[in-house]
C-alpha cells in the first residue's frame, strides 16, 4: 500500500501503540475435514469480520471456460436447497452487516463485516453455501447477462482497462494469467449453468477453504463454531495442481490498444520475482522499496522529476506486488503531457530506473522511503478488515500469515545496494512488455471514467 507525504511520524507511532495494544497474534486451528481457521483477537471495537476463501481463481481456468470463477462467485449469491435467490444478502442485511465478494487471478473470497453477536448468523449462512449450493438454469441466464454487462462497462468501455488485458495477454505466453479475470466475452456468451455447477463441485471444498475472522472475538469460541457449521462438511478430493511455467522472454514484446480515449498512455512491465521464501528472497524487498523511492510518496522520484519539474507528463506511476501465486510484474505507466510521445515518456521512465541503477540512492533517501513502506504495512492493519485481508493474501498466495511481521523485518533491511542492484537486474528488454493506448476522437457517449454498476451486480 502506498503511503504519502501526511503520513508523519507521530501518526506512525500513534498506529503502532494502538495495534500493540488493542491486537493479538493470529491463531490458527485445523477441523478435520481440512479447512483451516485463522483468527485474529482484536477488541478495540464490538465488530468481526468473517471471510472465506478459497484457492481458485482464474489462474486454475482453462481455455473456453474463462470468467467462470467470477461467474460462480455470482452464483453464490442466488440459493440454496433452503434460501431463495437474494436471500443470503438480505439475512446478512437483516443483520446488520455488510457482505459482498471478490475474484481474484490467485483465490475467490467471501465476506461478512458484522456486530460480534451475528457472526454465529453468518458462520451458518456461509457454510450452508460451500455444501448445499443450488443451480438454477433461469437464474444462471439472468446472472451471465449481468457478468457480461459488468465485462463491457469496466473493460470494454475502459481505454485503460482493455490496455491492461491487452498488456497481460502479451506478457503471458503460457502461463493462465494469460487470460482475463472476467473472462473473454465469447467465452461468457457460451457459458452454460453446468459449466459453474462443475467448478463447484471440483473447488469449493473445506479442503480448499480458509475461513479468516478478526476483531472482537474469543479465538476457541470461533474455532468451536467452525467445527459446528464446517466441520460436518465432507472434504474433496481436489485436482492435482500442476505448475505452469512461463518460458523465458526473449526480446522485447509490444502491444497498441486503439481506443475512444482522451489521452494516450503508456505502460512497462518487467518480469520480476514473488515472494516465495521470506528468508531468501532479497530481491523482493529491494523491489518494494525501489517501487516506493520511484513513486511511493509525493516527492518520489518519478512525480518530482517527470510531472512536476520537467512537465513531460501529467501522470506517472510504479506498482509491484511480490504476492502471489504466478509470476509478477514491475510496471512503470504514465499519460504523456502534450508535446511528448508516449515512446519519448517511455524512454523517460525508464532512464529513472537506469540512473538508480548507476548512482544507487542516498541513505537519506533510502530510510525516508523505508518508513513509507513499513508506516504503509501497518496502516493496513489499522482496521479489522484490513486485517482479514493481509491475512487471506498471505495464505492463498503461500506466504503464510505467521510471516507478516517477519516481512516487514525484511523491508527495513533493504540496503542502499540491494536497490541498485535491482534496478539493473530486472528492467531490461528480456523482461519488458511495452502497452500503448493510442487514443481515437471520443463520441457523446463514450465514457470517460469508469462506469458504476447498476443495481443488483455485484462488487
Amino acid at each position: 500500500m502506498k503511503i504519502r507525504i501526511a503520513t508523519i511520524v507521530a501518526a506512525c507511532l500513534l498506529a503502532v501503540s494502538t495495534l500493540a495494544s488493542g491486537a493479538e497474534a493470529a491463531k490458527e486451528f485445523m477441523l478435520k475435514n481440512g479447512m483451516k481457521v485463522i483468527v485474529k483477537e482484536d477488541h478495540r471495537a464490538p465488530t468481526a469480520v468473517h471471510m472465506v476463501w478459497y484457492r481458485v481463481g482464474s489462474m486454475d481456468e482453462v481455455n473456453r471456460t474463462t470468467g467462470v470463477a467470477h461467474v460462480l462467485e455470482h452464483m453464490m449469491f442466488k440459493g440454496t436447497k433452503t434460501l431463495k435467490p437474494g436471500e443470503f444478502s438480505a439475512r446478512v442485511a437483516a443483520l446488520g452487516g455488510r457482505e459482498n465478494a471478490f475474484t481474484n487471478k490467485d483465490y475467490t473470497a467471501y465476506f461478512q463485516q458484522i456486530e460480534k453477536s451475528r457472526l454465529e448468523a453468518v458462520m451458518k449462512l456461509e457454510a450452508d453455501r460451500m455444501a448445499n449450493l443450488v443451480f438454477d438454469a433461469d437464474e444462471f441466464s439472468r446472472e451471465i447477462r449481468v457478468v457480461m454487462e459488468e465485462r463491457r462497462l469496466r473493460t470494454d468501455d475502459q481505454p485503460t482497462a482493455k490496455l491492461y488485458e491487452a498488456l497481460n495477454a502479451t506478457a503471458f505466453f503460457a502461463h493462465p494469467y494469460h487470460h482475463p479475470i472476467v473472462g473473454w466475452m465469447n467465452d461468457l456468451q457460451n457459458m452454460t449453468v453446468q459449466d459453474a455447477q462443475d467448478w463447484y463441485k471440483k473447488w469449493y471444498g473445506p479442503n480448499n477453504a480458509t475461513m479468516v475472522v478478526t476483531g472482537d472475538v474469543d479465538a476457541e469460541r470461533v474455532h468451536a463454531l467452525a467445527e459446528k457449521y464446517f466441520g460436518r462438511i465432507p472434504r474433496k478430493a481436489l485436482p492435482l495442481e500442476k505448475a505452469e511455467i512461463e518460458p523465458p522472454q526473449q526480446g522485447a514484446r509490444r502491444v497498441t490498444v486503439k481506443a475512444p480515449a482522451e489521452n494516450p498512455y503508456v505502460a512497462l512491465a518487467f518480469k520480476a520475482p514473488r515472494l516465495t521464501d521470506v528468508e531468501k528472497d532479497n530481491d523482493v524487498y529491494a523491489l518494494e522499496v525501489l517501487e516506493a523511492v520511484l513513486d511511493g510518496y509525493d516527492n518520489a522520484r518519478l512525480p518530482a522529476k517527470l510531472v512536476r519539474t520537467d512537465r513531460v507528463a501529467i501522470s506517472v506511476g510504479a506498482s509491484y506486488s511480490s504476492e502471489a501465486r504466478g509470476p509478477v510484474l514491475f510496471v512503470l505507466d504514465g499519460t504523456p503531457a502534450a508535446g511528448t510521445t508516449t515512446a519519448q515518456l517511455e524512454t523517460l521512465l525508464r532512464a529513472e530506473v537506469q540512473r538508480i541503477a548507476k548512482e544507487g540512492v542516498t541513505k537519506e533517501e533510502l530510510e525516508r522511503v523505508k518508513n513509507q513502506v513499513i508506516a504503509g504495512q501497518i496502516y493496513k492493519r489499522d482496521s479489522i478488515f484490513g486485517q482479514a485481508m493481509e491475512i487471506g493474501v498471505m495464505e492463498m498466495t503461500g506466504v503464510g500469515q505467521q510471516n507478516i511481521d517477519r516481512v516487514i523485518e525484511r523491508i527495513g533491511q533493504v540496503t542502499p545496494e540491494q536497490v541498485q542492484a535491482v534496478a539493473a537486474k530486472y528492467f531490461d528488454d528480456d523482461h519488458l512488455t511495452v502497452g500503448t493506448l493510442d487514443p481515437l476522437p471520443l463520441s457523446d457517449k463514450t465514457p470517460k471514467t469508469a462506469t458504476p454498476l447498476p443495481a443488483g451486480m455485484r462488487h
